[in-house]
Formats: structure tokens, C-alpha cells, sequence
């Protein structure tokens, strides 16, 4: 099929590599020169796992092209809109711009075409709902042979390449318009048919049942995160173990062990965005007593920041002024470079505001780091970063921080101080080595 992605950011880069790699004809198109140039040379322009070696190879096979010149998505029959929904400033609500502008730009280049042969434009951003039936009058109000089906993106950094060509499901919104939704799904059936053939389960629903799908989802996740760390504080007021609380509660099937991982709290460019504009969007639609326990959920996940601001005060006695603390790790996960709304940037943040000299380590993220962040010592290994700390704080749970050898770190730091932000290191291993452990509502136990 030939496939245009607009937008290729984080999303529009991904969902463009994986749809040439299954065979069809893309091109992704984007305003930011830089960032189209590097995709072109075949070089991704963020850290995520496999998307490199797919990159290239698709560019140099010729079924992957980045441009900024609009009129060469003209022909294609699916146009996915990719683009960015971010926080507006000083408010909760969406900023609905990009999108708005994507579907201006298919509006103005996608070719006329035959009746039995319509394209469709495949919203995958998320939106506020609402926004699909809005976007579907403008594109019936402009006259071209073009539908509307809204496709929206359940992507995990580091694991976006896999999430995308082995999804769990698949959503379709689609018109109510009986014969336009047919060809719709007939044409992403055929763009998705190595997943359809695989048995991914397709959902098909309307447009505000598909806009929904993503926010609802993202809301849970977050309520579910938000409701750990809530016990983390009970535990950390009782002397309860949060690890082992998450543990017993887990095997629960109704309730599942996922997302139970008690610590600073979720960040990131869309789970702390999304619910905020799902309550913006409550508000607006006079609903909004529905969605009042996201405020609570987006409260707690900003609380556990500050506390593990002062866990660090309280282990060098109460002031951090002029204290050496080490961070290690500075992206909101794993396994991506992103820094957005990213929990550990936003500790460093708060430990720089009260007086603390901040040395940060990441394996990502480091050199985009200096770039933007000028007023924070980064580090090029662990080792360098823990050299003369007064506290150490693991708060990306990096496979090389989890798996770091205590002993071999003692004799670097000025007091062996380890804050655990993310509860995934041995505190028995850490204490026999010599360290004053301290976990996210992780009680004292010989258990």
C-alpha cells in the first residue's frame, strides 16, 4: 500500500519504519529539517531499541522515504496523523494545533480519486474525544473522496518496534456511515494484515469508543501506579513493605501483578499529559465529578518526587545545602532517551533548588542532557558520578544501575547512602555491603 505518516516524532518515526518493513510504500513527512534529514540518512534521531537497524535497512530498500515537501504524500491511500497533542501552558487541556494543521495539509495535496476508491485519513494521536467527529465534518465539508477512521497508538518507549508489528489489539474507530466504514476497514485490514492474520484481536467502534480507548487506558494505568505509591506511604508510616504488599495483592487475578511497582511515580510525554486532558475534556462535556479521582491520582505521583527530595535531606541530617548527590539514571524509563516530564529530572530539579551539587548519570540520555541542561554536571560513567557522593539515588531503573555491584562502589562515596527511588535493588544486598539503604515504602525486614 503507499502510506503517508505525518508527523515523525516519536510515534510518526516508529509507526513509518514498522508499516515499510511489512512491505509498504511510505513516506513520512514532517516540518523539522533536521529531524526529516536524519531519518532519511537512515540515522533515528532517539534512542529506542531495534528501530535503528530497521531504519536503515527500510531507507536503503527504498520502501522508506522523509521529506518536508507535502506533495509527495498526494497518492497515498491511508494518511496517518502522528502528530504531537501536547499540554497547553498554564492549562490541563490538549493543544489541538498539530493536528489540526496535519489535516489541513491532507486536505490541500491528497489526490482526488475515484468513488470506489476512496483514501482514508487514520487519526493516531490522542485527542480529545470529540475531536474525530469534528475533524469528519471538516473532511466532508472539503469535498474530497476521503474518510476518516481513528487508530489510536498503544506504544511503550522500548518497546515501541514490537508494539507495533505484535500489538495486542487493534482499535478501528469508524464513521456510522455503513458503507464508508466498510471500505475504511477494508483498506486497514489490508495495512494491517500481517497482525489480522497473526490473531490480533480488532476492535471496531465508533469514533468517540476509539478516542476513549486510549485515554481510559492510560487513566487505569496511572490510577493503578498512583494507588501502589499511596501504600508506599502507609507502609513508610507503619513499617510495612510495599515490595512484598504489591507481591501479595498481585497474585490476585482480579487485581494482577503489573504496574505494581511502588516508587517515584510515572512521567513521561503521555501518561501525566493524557489524564489531565481527559479531565479538561470532563469539565468541558459537563461530566467532570466523573473524572475527579484523577486529581488525586495526578497528586500522588507528584508527591512521591518530593519525597524522595526528602529521603535525601533526611540521610545527610537535614539540609542538602552544599551536599554531593549522585543520580543515576535521568530519562522517565528505560530504555529511551526521552526526558519528558521525567520524575528524576524533576528530583535533580528540586535538589538543585535547595542547594545540592547534582552529578547525573544516564546511558541514554546524556548528551542531550548537556544540551539542554547546561547547569547540570553530567557524568560519562557511574563511577565518575559517585565519586565523592554524600547520597546515591537510582531513579531509572537502567538494567546497568540494577545490576551494580555495592561493594565495589563503597570505597568512592563520602557516606554510603543509597536512595532506591525505584525499589528494584537488593536492600539486604546493599546493607550487607556496608550501605544505609533507603526504598520507596520499603520497611526494615528479615524477610
Amino acid at each position: 500500500m503507499r502510506i503517508s505518516v505525518i508527523g515523525c516524532g516519536y510515534l510518526g518515526a516508529v509507526h513509518a519504519v514498522c508499516m515499510a518493513d511489512i512491505g509498504h510504500d511510505v513516506v513520512g513527512l514532517d516540518v523539522d529539517d533536521l529531524r526529516v534529514a536524519s531519518l532519511a540518512a537512515g540515522v533515528a534521531p532517539f534512542h529506542e531499541p531495534g528501530l535503528p537497524e530497521m531504519l536503515s535497512r527500510n531507507v536503503a530498500a527504498g520502501r522508506l522515504r522523509f521529506t518536508t515537501d507535502a506533495t509527495l504524500i498526494a497518492d497515498a491511500d491511508l494518511h496517518f496523523i502522528a502528530v504531537g497533542t501536547p499540554q497547553l501552558e498554564g492549562q490541563l487541556g490538549a493543544d489541538m494545533r498539530y493536528v489540526s494543521a496535519a489535516l489541513d495539509t491532507v486536505l490541500a495535496h491528497a489526490e482526488d480519486r475515484p468513488a470506489d476508491r476512496p483514501a482514508v485519513v487514520v487519526g493516531k494521536s490522542t485527542v480529545p474525544v470529540g475531536t474525530a467527529q469534528a475533524l469528519a465534518e471538516r473532511i466532508a465539508a472539503d469535498g474530497n473522496n476521503l474518510i476518516l477512521a481513528w487508530n489510536p497508538e498503544f506504544l511503550r518507549e522500548g518497546y515501541a518496534v514490537d508494539d507495533t508489528l505484535h500489538p495486542d489489539r487493534i482499535v478501528y474507530g469508524l464513521p456510522v456511515d455503513i458503507p464508508a466504514g466498510t471500505a475504511a476497514r477494508k483498506l486497514l485490514d489490508e495495512c494491517y494484515a500481517p497482525q489480522v492474520a497473526a490473531g490480533t484481536p480488532v476492535v471496531v467502534a465508533n469514533y468517540a469508543t476509539a478516542e476513549l480507548v486510549k485515554v481510559a487506558a492510560n487513566s487505569f494505568l496511572a490510577t493503578k501506579i498512583s494507588f501502589i505509591n499511596s501504600m508506599a506511604e502507609l507502609c513508610d508510616a507503619t513499617g510495612g513493605d510495599v515490595t512484598r504488599l504489591a507481591e501479595a495483592i498481585g497474585y490476585d487475578d482480579r487485581i494482577g501483578a503489573k504496574f505494581l511497582q511502588a516508587g517515584i511515580g510515572f512521567g513521561g510525554g503521555c501518561l501525566p499529559k493524557d489524564i489531565r486532558a481527559f479531565m479538561a475534556r470532563a469539565q468541558e462535556l459537563g461530566v467532570d465529578e466523573a473524572l475527579t479521582f484523577l486529581r488525586e491520582v495526578d497528586a500522588i505521583n507528584l508527591r512521591r518526587r518530593h519525597h524522595a527530595v526528602q529521603l535525601a535531606e533526611s540521610a545527610v541530617g537535614g539540609s542538602l545545602e552544599g551536599r554531593n548527590i549522585a543520580v543515576l539514571g535521568i530519562t522517565f524509563k528505560p530504555d529511551t532517551d526521552d526526558l519528558r516530564d521525567s520524575p528524576a529530572l524533576d528530583i535533580a530539579d528540586q535538589l538543585l533548588g535547595r542547594g545540592a551539587h547534582v552529578v547525573v548519570v544516564d546511558p541514554a540520555a546524556g548528551a542531550e542532557l548537556r544540551r539542554r541542561r547546561p547547569d547540570l554536571d553530567v557524568a560519562d560513567t557511574v563511577t565518575e558520578a559517585v565519586t565523592g557522593a554524600d547520597v546515591v539515588m537510582v531513579l531509572t531503573p537502567w538494567k546497568e544501575y540494577v545490576e551494580l555491584d555495592p561493594a565495589a562502589l563503597l570505597s568512592l562515596v563520602a557516606t554510603p547512602t543509597i536512595i532506591d527511588g525505584r525499589n528494584v535493588l537488593d536492600p539486604h544486598r546493599w546493607h550487607d555491603a556496608g550501605w544505609n539503604y533507603h526504598g520507596m515504602g520499603r520497611g526494615v525486614s528479615t524477610w
